[in-house]
């Protein structure tokens, strides 16, 4: 199995022809997702994309180039393709009873994911230790 690392921006999925594989959708848990932005947003030069949020307030998704859920692995979150099934970078959120917590235009086209990778790792153990001290 390969990871792929493309920075190559992931365009707005419609359905054409061609067969547009849109961009992919890392979701994660709303803890650890808001920790990951907080530490994208830190970084330096590390650019995080449109970041998606639930209305019921329990996952976040990070918006990442197309081909990355071929190579993901990462413990505690999903990677799904869209495959051109409506993930469209938009300012209306694309699925119902969602909203943007970064919307596209306010952030990078999309989240790499090898920063995305390190930023969940950091912030799992950020999340891990501030509950030890509890």
């Amino acid at each position: 199995m390969e990871t792929s690392q493309s920075n190559d921006p992931c365009m707005p999925s419609m359905p054409s022809a061609a067969g547009d594989a849109g961009c992919d959708l890392v979701t994660v848990p709303a803890r650890q997702g808001l920790e990951a932005v907080d530490i994208l947003r830190r970084g330096a030069g590390d650019a995080v994309g449109p970041v998606l949020h639930d209305d019921g307030g329990d996952t976040l998704g990070f918006v990442v180039p197309a081909g990355t859920a071929a190579g993901w692995d990462v413990p505690g979150s999903t990677c799904t393709e869209t495959e051109g099934r409506g993930l469209r970078l938009s300012p209306e959120p694309p699925v119902e009873g969602s909203d943007w917590l970064l919307p596209p235009g306010e952030a990078d086209l999309a989240t790499d994911p090898a920063v995305l990778r390190r930023a969940l790792g950091e912030a799992a153990r950020l999340i891990e230790a501030a509950d030890s001290c509890r």
